[in-house]
């Protein structure tokens, strides 16, 4: 087993500030006598997702649709559906967001299973390390993608990084498929050396969970539509690979955004391992947000466009988050922290390849 040791956080950087915001954010809620979770609102989130994501498997199932053209167009919905799913339902539920319920929040947490991912590796990589350390190297493991691209200014550079601003779109779209596939695998052999899986549970009970996951979700969206479409294997699974294509691009377009951007800090910890700003602090200047005022795509991305608001309040549902981000741009202008707000998601995107290209050069 290997111990790693996590950077700690500065106390009241920006004096009073922390104790502020949280104040604030809670008379919010106390004032307008409303809960912090979704309720209602976002089972009917997760029911249209999920029908987005099952109706079109289930209509090419009863034949009723056969043609291989509207069939492709029916694993292009199912793309929106695993998007939405990914973003919108299970995001919320495994922050414990979702409901008041930790064991409703656990339960539709696990809808995961069926876009192809493992629930506990998921935690792991983004409640534990990502939240906790986000943009600081060695400990966010979403900056640890590999030698193929460069996501923090600390990171060695590469002579092939100087292109990565260009095929960085090509290996997103590959995003979903590799987790599904390998990636947790991966994952779980080095969080469980590293001792971050759960200490009741055997390195066995672990991998047969994973992999009774991945049995699931491969039977369900491969086997079958392959043993019972009335298509060639090969016609299938190539359907099946441009759902995930299409949904790796998207998924990777909303995330990415958010934290590899040219005005967001890489902090490095002190050689005794500190890190200068409160932890609040430190998960502003290190987010984003962008195009939030459009409400649409808000609802669909589960408020993860508010980036900022879901780092310093991530067990609240998203749906507070244009509220949260009313407070909170008031009290960072008190306290003058920069506050990024891209305009729309196209912006966004086009600076995060401004920040590929940078930290390629």
């Amino acid at each position: 087993m290997t111990k790693i040791n996590r950077p700690k956080f500065g106390e009241n950087s920006n004096g009073d500030f922390t104790n502020v915001l949280k104040k604030r954010v809670n008379a919010y809620f106390e004032y307008n006598q409303i809960s912090k979770k979704g309720g209602s609102s976002f089972v009917l989130k997760a029911i249209i997702m999920s029908l987005l994501y099952l109706t079109p498997l289930a209509l090419m199932f009863s034949e009723i649709i056969v043609h291989p053209i509207i069939q492709l167009l029916m694993w292009l919905i199912m793309a929106v559906g695993m998007s939405g799913i990914g973003l919108g339902v299970m995001h919320d539920a495994n922050h414990g967001a979702s409901f008041k319920s930790a064991k409703l929040n656990n339960i539709l947490g696990k809808i995961i299973y069926l876009v192809g991912v493992d629930q506990l590796n998921w935690k792991i990589q983004h409640n534990v390390l990502h939240h906790t350390f986000t943009n600081i190297g060695e400990h966010d493991d979403s900056l640890e993608v590999g030698v193929l691209l460069r996501f923090s200014p600390h990171q060695k550079l590469l002579k092939h990084h100087k292109y990565q601003h260009v095929y960085a779109w090509f290996l997103y779209c590959l995003q979903t498929i590799f987790w599904s596939i390998i990636t947790d695998i991966i994952r779980l052999k080095k969080y469980y050396k590293r001792e971050l899986t759960p200490k009741n549970k055997s390195k066995v009970r672990l991998f047969l969970e994973l992999f009774l996951g991945k049995a699931f979700y491969f039977t369900a969206i491969v086997v079958l539509p392959i043993i019972f479409l009335k298509n060639p294997w090969w016609l299938t699974l190539t359907f099946f690979l441009i759902m995930h294509l299409s949904a790796g691009l998207f998924l990777s377009c909303v995330f990415q955004p958010a934290h590899i951007m040219p005005d967001n800090e890489f902090p490095l910890p002190s050689k005794s391992g500190n890190i200068k700003s409160d932890w609040l602090v430190h998960q502003i200047v290190t987010s984003c947000n962008f195009a939030t005022t459009n409400k649409l795509f808000s609802w669909f991305v589960g408020g993860l466009n508010y980036q900022i608001e879901h780092h310093l309040f991530p067990n609240i549902c998203n749906k507070h988050y244009p509220e949260i981000s009313v407070i909170l741009k008031q009290t960072v202008k008190e306290y003058n922290i920069p506050y990024r707000d891209y305009p729309t998601f196209w912006s966004a995107i086009k600076e995060h390849g401004k920040m590929l290209k940078l930290l390629g050069s």
